[in-house]
């Protein structure tokens, strides 16, 4: 198979992806459609096999089950193909510290054997700003600069595919702006981009979600939608001793979720009608609280998907599924 440039055409297409290390299923059965251009986010908690699946569409690791294609090419035959058109950052920075930045991205250059090298390293530190820094060890910059790099290398061959893990863990708040501003203008020019995040400052980034636990797709879709999709019912509640009411809601079987969220309780379940009756029977007996009804929220409904997710990795190698 060839690759496709089909604008109708997913940049990502696979069905009964399949994964099995040991005796643990870590990706089982995942099929989803990711379309061209989109920043599409996999979530779910540490060790639910996000990087796996992420790994196993981008030529990465070899499925153990079945089948589909990325940019056009075949995720079994064409593995080679998709690792050409594909960038890679790791969540923890895996450049050379005792080279400075131009040499880093010098390496990178003949690794992937590009022409007019030098012309092509010099355009990468001007365009991403690196440029006064070009000849500073990579090994003395802070988080952010570090962030900056790595973005740097892994798009300086032009990929069509953007894998990022975990991309903006320990950089402070300026950078992690500076890298998502980034990352949608790399979208907007037509590259995929593929976030495994357990992160909801990051999740709300993304155009579509993932939700992957324990090796299962959970749920998939627009972000702004994934709320509906999950179907809570969510009241926000303010007032004096937010503990003891917290403590409440939680022993009441009616009430599903109860999070907090700084002097505000949020307070959800998937049974609208037996949780309308909870909050006129607390309204009646406690005139104190303030209640009110909300669309629930991206972190609301990952809330409610973790702790509804079952554990099948707890006897597994957790670190295999990460």
């Amino acid at each position: 198979m060839t690759a496709s440039d089909s604008m109708g055409a997913p940049a990502i297409s696979v069905k009964g992806l399949t994964k099995i290390f040991g005796k643990t299923t870590v990706v089982d059965h995942v099929d989803m459609d990711v379309p061209k251009g989109a920043i599409y986010g996999f979530l779910g908690p540490n060790g639910s096999g996000k990087t796996t699946t992420i790994r196993l569409m981008c030529g990465l690791l070899t499925p153990d089950a079945g089948e589909g294609t990325t940019l056009g090419y075949d995720i079994h035959k064409e593995t080679r193909e998709i690792k050409e058109n594909v960038g890679y950052m790791t969540q923890k920075f895996s450049l050379y510290g005792d080279l400075t930045i131009r040499e880093n991205l010098d390496f990178m250059a003949r690794m992937y054997r590009l022409k007019n090298r030098r012309k092509v390293v010099q355009a990468t530190l001007d365009h991403l700003g690196l440029d006064s820094r070009g000849n500073q060890l990579a090994a003395t910059l802070s988080g952010g600069w570090k962030q900056r790099l790595a973005l740097a290398a892994c798009m300086q061959h032009q990929p069509r595919l953007l894998l990022l893990d975990e991309p903006t863990a320990g950089v402070d708040p300026k950078a992690r702006r500076d890298f998502w501003d980034e990352i949608r203008r790399l979208s907007k020019q037509g590259v995929t981009v593929l976030v495994s995040t357990h992160y909801m400052d990051e999740a709300i980034q993304c155009d579509y979600i993932a939700y992957i636990a324990y090796g299962k797709k959970l749920i998939d879709g627009p972000a702004a939608e994934i709320p509906r999709m999950v179907g809570l019912t969510t009241w926000r509640v303010s007032g004096p001793e937010l503990t003891v009411l917290e403590d409440a809601l939680l022993a009441d079987p009616r009430v599903e979720q109860v999070a907090r969220f700084g002097a505000q309780l949020h307070v959800s379940s998937t049974d609208a009608a037996a949780l309308d009756e909870v909050i006129a029977e607390r309204s009646e007996v406690n005139g104190l609280h303030r209640w009110e009804k909300k669309d629930a929220e991206l972190e609301e409904a990952f809330i409610y998907l973790m702790a509804t997710a079952a554990d099948n990795f707890a006897q597994g190698p957790k670190e295999a599924a990460e």
